[in-house]
């Protein structure tokens, strides 16, 4: 068995949204990433992996996403409690709302960030340089 994860791939002039992951979360905790979260595991829900974007964006950052959702790439991996996790990435457009740390628990901090910022980030893991540049790619 899988937990389900989403995230949401950002772009703003230029910019990625991208937050500093809790300090107190399980997984990665105080790295960057991107926003997003577990797909819940209630009742049959008609495209559950949009459906998860939008309300993890509006969860931890309060922010409204269109529904212009594009895949962007998929990979698994062993999260550090051992549970297994797929992960998929999508590129969104924000809607509405300017994004703020709605979520503190999850979210320690909030940047708009370069893709060569990302790349030189000290806290940016490689899988995140990796969302990016893939993200960058559909976007040219």
């Amino acid at each position: 068995m899988f937990i389900v994860n989403v995230e949401a791939a950002i772009m703003k002039n230029e910019k990625w949204l991208v937050i500093q992951r809790g300090l107190k979360e399980e997984h990665a905790a105080g790295t960057l990433s991107l926003v997003g979260g577990k797909v819940d595991s209630g009742g049959i829900v008609q495209d559950v992996l949009e459906e998860t974007i939008k309300r993890e964006v509006e969860e931890e950052v309060g922010v409204t996403i269109t529904n212009n959702i594009q895949y962007v790439h998929s990979t698994s991996f062993i999260a550090d409690d051992n549970i297994r996790v797929v992960d998929i990435v999508f590129l969104c457009e924000i809607k509405k709302g300017e994004p703020y740390r709605k979520s503190p628990d999850e979210v320690e901090n909030i940047y708009w960030l370069t893709t060569e910022e990302i790349m030189n980030h000290p806290d940016s893991p490689p899988w995140l340089k990796e969302s990016i540049k893939r993200a960058e790619q559909i976007t040219r």
